[in-house]
């Protein structure tokens, strides 16, 4: 099965599918953006298809309705652990990745009042 993300990052050489290089196949992070009509499959069966990709460490679901984003990091188990970041003040940070995400910025353009 193959899905597309809303934004994927992928650390190293790309790695194709096929000859069409429209499928990657070591993503690092995937970041997938709610919509109603999205939110149960990319919760649900995206997400355990995501889980089976070896190279994947973060997973981060932003909400389009307000400040909050969930952050799942696999752990050297295999287990996954969810982090939450709610708010204008709130912060998502993936140390292995170095990334720095503050969802004010991340919402600046978005809710507009």
């Amino acid at each position: 099965m193959y899905t597309y993300a809303d934004c994927t990052v992928i650390c190293g050489n790309l790695e194709y599918a096929d000859d069409q290089r429209d499928v990657v196949l070591n993503p690092r992070l995937i970041v997938e953006v709610l919509s109603p009509s999205t939110e149960a499959y990319d919760r649900g069966k995206k997400f355990e298809a995501y889980r089976t990709v070896t190279s994947l460490r973060e997973y981060l679901l932003v909400h389009q309705d307000r400040p909050h984003v969930e952050h799942y990091s696999r752990q050297e188990d295999g287990s996954w652990l969810l982090r939450e970041a709610s708010g204008l003040e709130g912060l998502v940070q993936i140390g292995r990745m170095n990334i720095r995400i503050e969802l004010a910025e991340l919402y600046a353009n978005v809710l507009k009042s």
